[in-house]
């Protein structure tokens, strides 16, 4: 039996600029970390050794890979030649469907680190990452980056840089012990309860990208925001954190009506009102979880303000994803 924890991420500037629409003409960056809500995968022999057994939110059973329903699961197992007779089960701590916590590549990444390690073979962080992007964006054709799949397979808060020829750069943000520990509680993030999907929130930004010059230059600062953040951290000014992630938040709302909407609106500014000095939407927009830049003063009245909503309780993950539990009887 195998088991794999891969961490979910919280991805805070810079986000669209790992599309390749964008780094294919000038590099792309993202600052995010990962945080301690997992998606699990356990892999273990099925009674049957022509079968395959999947068990995610609903059973399959398959005596070939082809069949397989789930198109990230049968993408995976071709991919890595895993033979028949497994039985798989998938566990997530965070309801996955529009979480924005980047929860289908963590899976993706995971899954991939599972099946092989089943196989008895190891893979880097940088090989899972990349196979997970074949998977999701050149076999299944998501309109989607490559920021989360990097992200899972690191671990840590990072700065990822994105370059023309499709290679990725991952490195961690140098702050103090101290700071760090201080922007994890002043960071406060709400289920916002809305899982309207972001593919087309994702599309609609690829599109403008590739007809309007005005696009790209939105991204030009967003992507800067990822140089200011990092000074802003290194430096110990974390209140200039939650200001860079207000100006990014207003970028990325310029890039597509989809991003936001009323609802979303209305949160946020509530937020604002109650003393956060700024926040985002995690994910792609349109749907999951806002994070609130709120210094501990503001702290009470930002949970009031926001009561109806469900607050997610976490902590930063220094480890990407991880083999938990092997046994090889």
């Amino acid at each position: 039996m195998i088991i794999s924890r891969t961490p979910l991420r919280m991805s805070f500037v810079g986000g669209g600029t790992d599309l390749a629409s964008y780094y294919r003409h000038e590099h792309g960056a993202v600052v995010s970390t990962t945080i301690d809500k997992y998606v699990y995968i356990m892999i273990d022999h099925n009674y049957d050794k022509d079968k395959i057994r999947l068990s995610y939110s609903r059973l399959e059973e398959v005596t070939d890979p082809d069949n397989i329903k789930h198109d990230i699961i049968r993408e995976a197992i071709k991919l890595t030649k895993t033979p028949k007779g497994i039985a798989l089960i998938v566990h997530s701590e965070v309801p996955s469907k529009g979480s924005g916590l980047g929860s289908s590549s963590t899976f993706t990444v995971g899954l991939l680190n599972a099946l092989y390690s089943y196989q008895g073979k190891r893979k880097s962080a940088h090989d899972l990452a990349e196979e997970a992007s074949r998977i999701e964006i050149d076999i299944l054709k998501n309109p989607i980056g490559k920021q989360d799949q990097y992200a899972a397979a690191f671990g840590g808060f990072n700065y990822i840089t994105f370059n023309d020829d499709g290679s990725v750069f991952v490195d961690p943000v140098v702050m103090s012990k101290k700071i760090k520990s201080k922007l994890q509680k002043n960071l406060i993030v709400f289920n916002t309860g809305i899982t309207k999907r972001s593919n087309h929130a994702l599309s609609h930004q690829k599109k403008k990208m590739e007809k309007e010059k005005d696009t790209i230059q939105t991204m030009n600062m967003m992507k800067n925001l990822t140089i200011n953040i990092q000074d802003s951290l290194s430096k110990g000014d974390i209140k200039d954190f939650g200001v860079l992630l207000h100006k990014n938040w207003l970028l990325k709302k310029q890039l597509s009506h989809k991003i936001s909407n009323p609802d979303m609106d209305k949160i946020y500014e509530k937020g604002l009102k109650a003393g956060a000095v700024g926040g985002k939407l995690l994910g792609a927009g349109g749907r999951g979880y806002m994070v609130f830049y709120c210094e501990k003063k503001h702290q009470k009245e930002l949970r009031d303000a926001l009561k109806d909503l469900r607050e997610l309780e976490y902590s930063f993950e220094p480890e990407g994803s991880k083999i938990i539990y092997l046994d090889e009887k």
